[in-house]
Parts: structure tokens; sequence; C-alpha cells
């Protein structure tokens, strides 16, 4: 079983960036396959990016070229770079996991078995 925690939301301006990092426990995650996601008020959970075991990335089509999704194995963290931020990127962020995954279905929230308790990212125009 593996435990999530996810930091470095907050408050930014529009054009700004952050990293959040998701913070694993009780497993290693080198194994798993690891996803970002968002949900915004109203709105269902939507899928940013992911990275498998091998460390290869995918991300939600919408977002490529503004997010980058890396991992420290040693350090047992999973990481999401935002940049270019704007006002529609406001929402929670989640991150989620999956034991001994390489398939091609990563964008999708039942595939995850463990997630975290998310972290609020907010931009303002």
């Amino acid at each position: 079983q593996v435990q999530l925690a996810e930091s470095g939301g907050g408050s930014v301006q529009a054009g700004g960036s952050l990293r959040l990092s998701c913070a694993a426990s009780g497993d290693g995650i080198s194994a798993y396959c690891m996803g970002w996601f968002r949900q915004s008020p109203g709105k269902e959970r939507e899928w940013v990016g992911c990275i498998l075991a091998d460390g290869t990335t995918n991300y939600a089509a919408s977002l490529k070229g503004r997010v980058t999704i890396s991992k420290d194995n040693a350090k047992n963290t999973l990481y999401l770079q935002m940049n270019s931020l704007q006002p529609e990127d406001t929402a929670m962020y989640y991150c989620a996991a999956r034991q001994r995954y390489s398939g091609s279905y990563c964008h999708l929230t039942e595939l995850y078995f463990f997630w975290g308790q998310g972290t609020q990212v907010i931009v303002s125009a």
C-alpha cells in the first residue's frame, strides 16, 4: 500500500509557473504507474498526464507543452511542473498510483488504486 501526499500548490498570476510534488510512503514508486489529475468545482476529474515505471510520459493533448511530469525514485516523489499557467488551470490537483501497470490507459481515473488528498492551485488573471 502506498500513501500519497501532494504539496506545492498555491496562488499564482497568469503566466507564472508552479511545481507540484507528490511524496509517496509505504512503498517505493519505481514500479508504479503514476498519474496527475485535476478537478475544478462542478467539473469531472480531468487527466493531466502520467509517467510509467520505465519513465515514459504521456500528457493530455490540451496541456502538452506546458506541463512536465517527472519522478525521483530515490526520493520516492513525483513532480508536476506547470508553466504559462492560466486562470482555467485553477483546480485541485491530485496524484494517483497504480502498481505494475505499463499499458495505454493511464488517462483513466478508474485505473488507479491510490490517491492523494490534493493540492489547490489558483491562477489569477
